[in-house]
């Protein structure tokens, strides 16, 4: 083999050489933790039905969190969060440089983007700011300011302009179709009353079950929904008379009612759960149970 051949061989070897990371992108990896923590903790408890610390019943961070906003195709929006976190921590793991920021600043562009898509519907259709939420844009937004600080020589070339307006355009599309499933009109229930499902109202009432709950909360709009035509004949207690942001009627605090919607049954309380025709029949013994198996 010549002399010139090794030269141009050598030549093509080293131009297909990327740049290594010594390690992992330790400030991307604390920054990411910390949105694991965040974000797990409030997937916890909307799976557990639990109530998340500091967010009495009807303030702010409970209008926020009981909101349709709070579920993205059918699970938690917190989960959908611990997934993107998540995805940053192993991104920094990536040791070859020009792949590793890529995906950092796709991952984090994106996280930001819908990040403050939901900061403007609470501060603009919820009328309501939650600090959990706050804080997770402020930490999304600190891995994009990282990552745009850490960018490698060897991507200096690529326009800023093309990367935003790309991944950009695809964002706000991806966010406009979630907005307008989130705000499509949901049918009311007409019709005349299934026999079955108001003999279950009916008898939710007569064994003292009290349903506390908000004209504002989509959760007790969903329960309601369960009971289509018959839902007016549910034992319910509107605790928030005055609408969100404001105090809790003296009955619901009486109750010690934290979370909507909240189910007494036999003095047991049920909170922050839709329950089924069925669940609410097995624990009332209602007579017709078998009938929503």
């Amino acid at each position: 083999m010549s002399k010139k051949s090794k030269t141009q061989r050598g030549s093509r070897t080293l131009s297909k050489t990327h740049a290594l990371q010594p390690g992992p992108n330790w400030p991307l990896l604390a920054v990411s933790s910390l949105g694991i923590v965040l974000t797990g903790y409030l997937a916890w408890t909307a799976f557990s039905g639990g109530t998340v610390q500091g967010c009495s019943a009807g303030g702010g961070c409970d209008i926020v969190l009981t909101s349709r906003w709070a579920t993205l195709l059918g699970l938690p929006t917190a989960l959908w969060g611990l997934l993107a976190y998540t995805g940053l921590a192993g991104i920094a793991f990536v040791r070859r440089a020009d792949r590793h920021w890529s995906y950092a600043w796709t991952a984090a562009f994106f996280g930001v983007c819908y990040s403050v898509y939901l900061t403007v519907v609470s501060l603009t259709i919820l009328e309501s700011a939650c600090p959990y939420c706050l804080t997770s844009l402020g930490l999304m937004t600190a891995a994009l300011a990282l990552v745009v600080v850490q960018r490698p020589p060897e991507m200096a070339n690529r326009s800023w302009r093309r990367l935003v307006a790309g991944r950009g355009a695809l964002a706000a599309l991806v966010i406009l179709l979630l907005h307008a499933n989130y705000v499509a009109p949901q049918a009311e229930p007409a019709g005349p009353e299934d026999p079955m499902t108001r003999a279950l109202a009916e008898h939710l009432s007569d064994q003292g079950a009290l349903f506390y709950g908000a004209s504002w909360c989509p959760h007790c709009q969903e329960q309601k929904r369960l009971f289509g035509a018959s839902a007016s004949r549910l034992p319910y207690i509107e605790c928030s008379p005055a609408g969100p942001n404001t105090p809790q009627s003296p009955s619901c605090n009486r109750a010690g009612v934290q979370s909507y919607p909240t189910w007494v049954i036999h003095g047991r309380a049920i909170v922050g759960e839709v329950l089924t025709l069925a669940q609410l029949a097995d624990a009332t013994g209602s007579p017709g149970a078998a009938n929503f198996k």
